[in-house]
């Protein structure tokens, strides 16, 4: 499966119960080539990075890092598969696992961010 990731803007839908991501936790992306990157930040977290390559069958394999809002810094591994939903958005099923700690580790869905519609300049004419 191509895709492009760049600009596009990413939700939490669902997450493990020892995940810490929300849905307020926005990801948002950028993508060059089979180069992924990645800022986010929202409910628990103040600020987290992701880098990634896209793999030969269109997974992404990826590394984070983020501070929660109680100050601690968490480091993660990821696979990340992506799904095309029939509206035409991207859905990405990730399989993670924490790189400090007990390394223990989860699943998390996240699913794109529609565009926002907008209405046309009434003062265009069609």
């Amino acid at each position: 499966m191509r895709y492009n990731l760049d600009g596009k803007t990413f939700r939490v839908m669902g997450t493990s119960t020892n995940g810490q991501r929300e849905e307020e936790t926005l990801f948002h992306y950028r993508q060059w080539g089979d180069l992924v990157t990645a800022e986010y930040a929202g409910g628990a977290i103040d600020a987290g990075q992701i880098l990634a390559q896209i793999q030969p069958d269109g997974r992404l394999d990826l590394r984070y890092r983020h501070i929660t809002a109680e100050g601690e810094l968490l480091t993660g591994t990821c696979l990340a598969t992506p799904e095309e939903m029939p509206d035409g958005r991207l859905r990405l099923h990730k399989d993670w696992q924490w790189l400090g700690g007990e390394k223990t580790c989860g699943c998390l869905l996240v699913e794109e961010v529609a565009a926002p519609q907008t209405a046309p300049d009434p003062g265009v004419a069609a």
